[in-house]
């Protein structure tokens, strides 16, 4: 009996034995498998683009569950403004949403966004974004390996200045205003003889409250966060520009996912950055009405007029970079003006 139980175990223990081997290799492909990705930005998490990081990494991890895990690094925990292009090209971060600003050394095309008066609203900045030339411009970096997945909202620019007058384009002659390292920008403000002085964001508040600047451009939620409202004494709501992000990815890293992987995590990043988009126009909603109430800054609403004088001051700016953008671009930009 014993014996019997014995010689019966024997097969039993080798059988469990090569189960337990044969599950190793697979165990370890399993593991190995695993994709990782990591998503650098350099902004608080409650922020629209934070909030997007986060939905993407709950939606990409519902998905893929044990196959994606994705770690989220805000506050430019891992790398700052300027060096997260770098690292991504390196193969340090999978994901980072710079600036839209920011793209001008990989392709003049995207300069298309800083074009001062091109888009009359977010909702036209929507249908363009979403349109064959919008989508195009999400692919214009490839050369470089650089592979856009979604545009992500911040909103459209309001101009403020330490000055009692912001009505008319005349109004900002020879004061200084700290903007994005673009070159359009720069133009932007030199056609309206002012004098553009390219600075980081987190050094804007200092500049104004010091005089260093007398004014600068962004949108509400921006102007409210940083408190730029309180060393401010005028806005003019000229919604004059965009401030938008591009997400982006190592364009060889993405291709060597699977496709049915690829598929999904585009998915899950549409879905994201919609989510980001609605956070961002319920905050610049928001931050608006919280600015005016604060009743520290005058804010200016501008008649047809106004605006018409603000767009013919700075109409040269089109012209200038028609070249490197490209007319069919901005015609593209321009018709979806039209609902």
């Amino acid at each position: 009996m014993n014996s019997t139980t014995k010689i019966g175990r024997r097969p039993l223990l080798a059988a469990l034995g090569a189960a337990s081997l044969m599950s190793l290799p697979a165990t370890r492909a399993l593991a190995q498998s695993k994709v990782v990705i990591k998503f650098s930005h350099v902004v608080a998490e409650h922020t629209p683009k934070g909030q997007t990081a986060l939905k993407f990494k709950e939606l990409a991890e519902q998905k893929f569950p044990g196959q994606v895990e994705v770690q989220v690094f805000p506050n430019s925990q891992l790398f700052g403004d300027g060096k997260e292009m770098e690292a991504l090209l390196l193969g340090d971060v999978q994901m980072i949403a710079p600036s839209l600003s920011k793209f001008d050394r990989y392709t003049k095309k995207v300069q298309l966004f800083d074009l001062p008066f091109l888009f009359d609203d977010m909702d036209a900045v929507d249908r363009f974004q979403a349109s064959a030339a919008g989508k195009q411009l999400l692919e214009s970096m490839t050369n470089r390996s650089i592979l856009g997945l979604a545009y992500l909202h911040n909103g459209m620019k309001i101009l403020s200045t330490n000055k009692d007058k912001l009505q008319r384009p005349e109004d900002v002659r020879g004061l200084k205003f700290r903007i994005q390292a673009s070159d359009v920008l720069q133009a932007q403000f030199k056609a309206l003889k002012a004098n553009p002085q390219k600075m980081a964001f987190a050094e804007v508040y200092q500049a104004l409250q010091t005089g260093v600047v007398d004014g600068q451009e962004n949108t509400w939620s921006n102007t409210y966060s940083q408190k730029f409202y309180e060393v401010q004494k005028t806005i003019a709501e000229t919604n004059h520009g965009v401030i938008d992000y591009m997400i982006i990815t190592n364009q060889k890293w993405w291709n060597g996912l699977p496709d049915d992987l690829r598929a999904g995590l585009d998915e899950a990043m549409t879905e994201a950055a919609a989510y980001g988009n609605q956070i961002a126009a319920d905050l610049n909603a928001r931050d608006r009405q919280a600015i005016i109430d604060a009743n520290k800054a005058k804010v200016v609403q501008l008649s047809r007029e106004d605006l018409q004088a603000w767009r013919d001051a700075v109409a040269p700016v089109w012209k200038q970079f028609e070249g490197d953008i490209g007319r069919d671009l901005m015609d593209a930009a321009i018709a979806s003006n039209q609902t």
